[in-house]
């Protein structure tokens, strides 16, 4: 595994979107914008729910990309390939701690709705213009 810089801890602890990639049972990508968290220990992470189509490519083939870009100036990016670990623990935290670090607003829970954790175990870690 790959460890991030504290530049690049930073970088993820802004409110910048990120575009995460998975890889479908035909290995065709399927990509979609999520909300990246960076834990204490340096571990890039995005939430999802049970039931949606990442963590279901996840349960599959752990391999992901993602590509983070910088508010306001898209020529400012961090790119993390790697594999994910999925779990439960914390996941309804995160995503309210996410909620309020992207819409400032707390986390509108749905009626059984199971979130989950995707932490990123990266390979490979590239950026541009990460200050």
């Amino acid at each position: 595994m790959t460890q991030l810089s504290d530049t690049q801890r930073r970088f993820l602890a802004e409110p910048n979107y990120g575009v995460v990639t998975t890889l479908r049972p035909d290995g065709s990508p399927h990509s979609t914008v999520v909300w990246v968290d960076v834990g204490d220990d340096g571990v890039p992470s995005f939430n999802t729910a049970r039931g949606r189509v990442k963590p279901s490519n996840l349960e599959g083939d752990p391999r992901v990309s993602l590509l983070v870009v910088g508010e306001g100036d898209f020529y400012r990016w961090l790119s993390l390939d790697g594999r994910v670990e999925l779990t439960t623990d914390g996941a309804h935290e995160q995503i309210d701690r996410l909620s309020r670090k992207y819409d400032d607003a707390p986390w509108s829970y749905r009626d059984g709705e199971e979130r989950v954790t995707a932490r990123i175990l990266p390979d490979r870690v590239t950026d541009y213009a990460v200050t």
